[in-house]
């Protein structure tokens, strides 16, 4: 995989990186996975920060670690199978202890698949605690020479959608990341999951929002919830007693 920081006219960096489709990023209908978008673009986000000069084994020994807090993904066109991917990602600033990167998606032709915002928090992995942007143990250079829009703002369902039981889901080893918890891509797939199939035959999925509230660890179970589909979207969230972990929004459409 080719990859690397890129200079625009402004001078500023620009982290950008290939990616192949394969069959095992697809679906029934061969477009591309939401947890497979999802993965492409923390895969990117942790290239950009160890081309910062800080890897992901670096900060593990410091106690140091992102923790993604929302995230807003809009869909113009699915990925294909066999489709050559370039993912374009950048730290596009901070406010108070938040973190915004920004990403865009584009197929082989050059024209943007997806694009997609997100708020990130560093923090202390020992002490469960939120860090300071200065915190960060090297020169962050925010780029301002492209947006694609403001701070994403916090999934909040309507207390008016009726949720019910679609499944239940226990963190095991397969979904587990450096850290112990269950990786924030594999959401993507709890998430559809909770969904009937049909809404994948007739529908494409558009725009995903999700709002992580709790981290889940090896052996917790969550039950997933999901409303019927509501103005061409459903809502989601993972749910263990009193315990929210997660609160999403997918937005579908006919094709």
């Amino acid at each position: 995989m080719e990859q690397g920081y890129v200079m625009d006219k402004l001078t500023a960096p620009l982290w950008e990186e290939n990616q192949k489709v394969y069959a095992s990023d697809t679906d029934f209908r061969a477009g591309g996975k939401l947890s497979f978008i999802l993965d492409m673009m923390q895969h990117a986000a942790d290239s950009a920060v160890a081309g910062m000069g800080v890897s992901l084994a670096e900060m593990l020994r410091m106690n140091m670690g992102w923790m993604l807090m929302t995230l807003d993904v809009q869909i113009g066109s699915l990925p294909r199978q066999g489709d050559q991917l370039a993912v374009r990602t950048w730290c596009k600033g901070t406010k108070g202890p938040l973190w915004q990167r920004d990403y865009r998606i584009f197929n082989g032709q050059g024209h943007e698949a997806v694009s997609a915002r997100s708020v990130w928090a560093l923090v202390d992995t020992t002490k469960r605690k939120i860090l300071r942007p200065s915190a960060f143990p090297a020169e962050v250079q925010f780029y301002t020479g492209d947006s694609v829009g403001d701070i994403p703002e916090k999934v909040v369902i309507p207390q008016e959608i009726v949720l019910t039981e679609a499944y239940r889901y226990q963190v095991r080893y397969s979904g587990l990341d450096n850290y112990g918890h269950l990786n924030n891509a594999r959401y993507g797939d709890l998430c559809c999951d909770a969904l009937p199939l049909t809404a994948f035959e007739t529908k494409q999925l558009r725009r995903f929002r999700i709002t992580y509230l709790q981290e889940a660890t090896f052996g917790e179970e969550m039950v997933i919830q999901a409303s019927v589909e509501t103005s061409g979207g459903f809502y989601v969230r993972g749910v263990r007693e009193n315990k929210v972990y997660f609160e999403a929004h997918l937005d579908m459409d006919s094709e």
